[in-house]
């Protein structure tokens, strides 16, 4: 096993990490974003009020996109599993 094909593993590994946590990360940032404009805008300073919301859109984000991000990573586990007898020739 050269270096080359050690880098793409370790590539395609910290490509599939942020393909797969980028929808929970993004919908948790928007709804960070304007629950923090909100209380910003009405000078409400609870540091809880952000919890349940962001909660609940990430719950419902996983339900949504967690049947692609299972997929996804069963596709990627499968492909690595299947390069290990061509690794070690």
């Amino acid at each position: 096993m050269d270096l080359a094909t050690v880098v793409e593993i370790c590539h395609q590994a910290l490509w599939m990490v942020v393909l797969i946590s980028a929808p929970l990360l993004g919908v948790a940032l928007a709804v960070g974003l304007v629950i923090g404009i909100i209380q910003a805008a009405t000078s409400i300073n609870e540091q809880t009020l952000s919890f349940i919301p962001k909660l609940a859109a990430m719950a419902i984000t996983l339900a949504l996109v967690g049947g692609w991000q299972l997929a996804t990573l069963i596709e990627y586990t499968r492909s690595l599993f299947q390069r290990i007898p061509s690794l070690f020739v």
